[in-house]
């Protein structure tokens, strides 16, 4: 790795498909008003015009694997269920009853050939059309002619994941994520499954989990305990549809690290994740991130497993990308961490985090869930039982691991700051190019009537 005069890594030597630069795009150097942090009307219009109107990354396909099975996804003010059709496809059905109102489920998943409202027992297909109306002969026939089937969006699935949209006007998913989608299908989420789902209800925008998510400018001050593993000088690329992609260094020292040649315990617990003795290692950290690329590819090969198709970027690096509006997939060929970061129904000072970690089981001698997964001795990683979703409120510890909750922990004071009349909007640096290129699509799709 060397960096440019901006303070990027980029990667030197490199002509792997995957590593090429995305072509520039200027976003100007505006500084935006800090109210879209607090004002209500901002929050409202975002709801409006943003999120009703674009693809919204729902549930892994995981999730849902036979006929039946569902997923409960709520955002905003709203809350859809997620269910696979007897044809392989899914379908998105609004979980409200078209009688009166109420919801039709309330756990987070399961598995049923129909619905039945807890209300007056109307019952619904898995393709949301109406199996019955209790007593309907005591309905006059010109009420139910309004509809009695449930109120369905589009549902569409790519690359393992599935997304519901709100609009009838939006592009299809593919063209939506088309700048991303070749370099996302090349770590096979499909193949996945979900080993740890965890909410936590932040009291600030969403917004700023958006902005806190999108750099690594932050790392020396918010997270000093990776300093030694994690280079915060990363190569950035931004694509239209305020789509990025940004390459984490991982095994390597933080530019800001004083040490940058000895084998520190990070990078000697990522040696051996990689199946290299840390004692045994004659390089250099500096050495220590081609090693890493190296091992894997030799150990994949030994397997079995196909890892032709990497860089070795994505060997080592967290490669991570921005879904417009408000989802972030950090990619490891092991592992894929979904990050969403959804409104509040009502307050645009919380919004609620949602972290699910997607794992590649392997049944193989010394291939394993890398330490960096922060998974506890206890997890089953082999895909036999979905663990539950753990849900902590406004308040409370998350309990995600010490680097998400130092996160929580600081997002309610930047919150506050952004309240301040002294405050008059950020002033985004070239390492925090992600998210002005955010925040400026944003402000386009706010425009739009």
């Amino acid at each position: 790795m060397n960096y440019d005069p901006r303070g990027w890594a980029v990667h030197k030597g490199s002509e792997h498909p995957f590593d090429q630069a995305a072509p520039p795009i200027d976003n100007g150097t505006e500084r935006p008003d800090p109210s879209r942090y607090t004002a209500r009307a901002f929050f409202e219009r975002e709801w409006d015009r943003v999120f009703t109107r674009s693809w919204l990354l729902a549930a892994p396909a995981s999730d849902v694997p036979e006929p039946g099975d569902w997923v409960k996804f709520d955002i905003g003010p709203e809350s859809f269920i997620v269910v696979r059709q007897e044809d392989g496809s899914v379908a998105a059905h609004y979980n409200v009853c078209p009688h009166r109102g109420s919801q039709l489920v309330s756990g987070d998943m399961g598995s049923q050939d129909s619905f039945t409202c807890p209300f007056h027992s109307w019952r619904f297909g898995i393709d949301g059309h109406n199996q019955h109306v209790t007593d309907a002969e005591t309905f006059q026939p010109e009420v139910l002619c309004h509809g009695t089937d449930l109120s369905s969006v589009r549902a569409e699935e790519a690359v393992g994941l599935i997304f519901i949209c709100m609009s009838d006007d939006a592009p299809p998913l593919a063209d939506y994520l088309a700048p991303v989608l070749p370099m996302l299908e090349t770590y096979r989420i499909d193949r996945m499954h979900v080993v740890q789902h965890r909410r936590s209800d932040w009291a600030a925008n969403w917004k700023g989990g958006i902005d806190a998510f999108y750099e690594s400018y932050h790392l020396h001050a918010i997270h000093p305990q990776t300093m030694g593993v994690i280079d915060d000088r990363t190569h950035i690329d931004l694509f239209p549809g305020g789509l990025s992609r940004q390459f984490v260094p991982m095994a390597q020292p933080n530019s800001h690290f004083a040490d940058q040649t000895g084998i520190n315990p990070g990078i000697a617990a990522l040696l051996k994740d990689a199946g290299i003795d840390p004692e045994e290692f004659e390089g250099s950290a500096q050495d220590s991130r081609a090693a890493v690329a190296d091992a894997k590819r030799e150990r994949a090969a030994r397997i079995g497993l196909d890892y032709s198709h990497f860089s070795d970027a994505q060997l080592t690096d967290s490669t991570i990308f921005g879904i417009f509006p408000n989802a972030q997939i950090g990619c490891h060929p092991e592992a894929v961490f979904l990050h969403r970061f959804k409104p509040h129904a009502t307050d645009p000072e919380q919004f609620t985090y949602e972290t699910t970690i997607l794992y590649r089981h392997v049944d193989a001698p010394g291939y394993g869930a890398p330490g960096w997964m922060g998974l506890g001795a206890d997890v089953d990683v082999t895909g036999a039982t979905r663990p539950e979703i753990v849900h902590t409120g406004l308040g409370e510890p998350p309990g995600m691991g010490e680097v998400l909750d130092q996160d929580s922990d600081l997002l309610p004071i930047v919150q506050a700051g952004a309240r301040s009349r002294g405050f008059k909007g950020p002033l985004w640096g070239e390492q925090e190019a992600r998210l002005r290129h955010f925040h400026a699509e944003l402000d386009r799709w706010l425009e739009r009537k």
